[in-house]
């Protein structure tokens, strides 16, 4: 359902006509490139320098609709490049621009390919892929998981060519292909927490990284919790893409402060919350019947904050073209008054939404992270070591 005829649903900026557009976009994707005087890749107007990013933002109150504001806008993410770093990310950024003028008839069928071929050769993931199957669907014939982790390459492939679609020309066109279910509920959260800010909850499935921009590209800002890449380049073009289309970054070396200065001004922030944790940082919770080391952080935010947490997933449609952001129940949190106790259990809850999600939609689940990666004192791990 779109969100311009949910009832109550939270106000948004006008969206323009067909052919503004189209005016608008290639303005924005034309604009010149321009190295940031501080050394970090900048966006400026929607120009080529970005920087890098992770899930959904600013918006659901009902009163105030929280449409994307220049104030915000300006509080880009800073990541500071080598002359190296910024000869790549300028290289990558006009390959995609010049591979986002291939006609979508060609370009999704490029994906498909590539995502096919990566199935085949990508030797290193391959097998973390069919052990976590394996660990979630004991039940599945080997044939049938094969089959779920080969689409699931196939779906991360079309998922590139709308990358390419989104970081280059024309990249507004994408949101007319992605729709709301429920979208009126985030206001009535908002409405029962008032000035307490939202949490999405949400995971790398189906084209994650579209969710957060084209929340953003309906009209509505979206905060984002990002670790850095080691590859520099390449987590200076992500961000440049998800900045452009409204998306503010939060980077996860001082994300948790930032977290919270966020919900205090009534804002939403996303948070990714399938991936490995270190020891350190980690408590083990099931995911499929298996410890998965998981962060304590958001249940430790949700205890200080107060802030809600709803789940959200952009699902892709049968027809392969367009997508459904899914927006769930919210979590019901514990508070027992036993801190240790809640944010165990709280943190166990949303990785079981994660988990329910997953199993209604093997295909479109990223499966080649090693998730099990750390485990707990005294148990074998699940995945080879890597070859030297």
């Amino acid at each position: 359902m779109e969100p311009s005829t949910e009832p109550g649903a939270p106000r948004r900026t006008v969206e323009s006509p067909r052919a503004q557009d189209h005016k608008h976009e290639m303005s924005e994707s034309i604009a010149p490139m321009r190295p940031a005087e501080d050394g970090a890749a900048q966006s400026d107007n929607g120009g080529m320098p970005g920087d890098g990013a992770s899930v959904l933002g600013d918006a659901a109150a009902p009163t105030s609709g929280a449409p994307i504001d220049a104030a915000r806008l300006s509080r880009k993410s800073q990541l500071q490049l080598g002359f190296r770093d910024r000869v790549l990310f300028y290289l990558m950024a006009g390959v995609i621009h010049a591979f986002s003028l291939i006609p979508d008839f060609l370009l999704y069928p490029l994906g498909i390919a590539g995502g096919f071929i990566g199935y085949c050769l990508d030797r290193r993931h391959h097998p973390i892929g069919m052990k976590n199957l394996a660990i979630a669907f004991p039940e599945r014939s080997e044939s049938d998981r094969r089959r779920i982790l080969r689409a699931s390459y196939i779906n991360l492939g079309r998922g590139a060519a709308e990358i390419i679609r989104l970081g280059g020309f024309f990249h507004q066109r994408l949101k007319r292909r992605v729709t709301y279910d429920r979208f009126a509920y985030w206001g009535e959260v908002a409405a029962r927490n008032p000035g307490r800010g939202m949490i999405i909850l949400s995971a790398h499935f189906g084209n994650f990284e579209l969710l957060a921009p084209a929340h953003s590209m309906h009209g509505f800002q979206i905060n984002l919790v990002h670790h850095t890449q080691r590859f520099l380049a390449g987590d200076a073009l992500i961000t440049f893409i998800r900045e452009r289309a409204g998306v503010e970054i939060l980077r996860k070396h001082s994300a948790a402060r930032a977290v919270l200065k966020a919900l205090r001004r009534g804002e939403t922030v996303g948070i990714p919350f399938d991936q490995n944790a270190k020891r350190s940082e980690a408590i083990f919770v099931p995911f499929f019947g298996e410890p998965a080391a998981t962060t304590s952080g958001l249940a430790r935010i949700v205890a200080i904050s107060g802030a809600p947490v709803v789940p959200a997933f952009i699902v892709r449609e049968p027809n392969q073209r367009t997508h459904r952001i899914e927006i769930h129940d919210e979590v019901p949190i514990q508070r027992s008054g036993d801190s240790a106790a809640d944010i165990e259990e709280n943190t166990r809850r949303f990785v079981k939404v994660i988990e329910d999600v997953v199993r209604r939609y093997p295909e479109q689940f990223l499966w080649t992270h090693r998730r099990y990666r750390t485990r707990p004192r005294g148990m074998a791990p699940i995945y080879p070591p890597k070859k030297q």
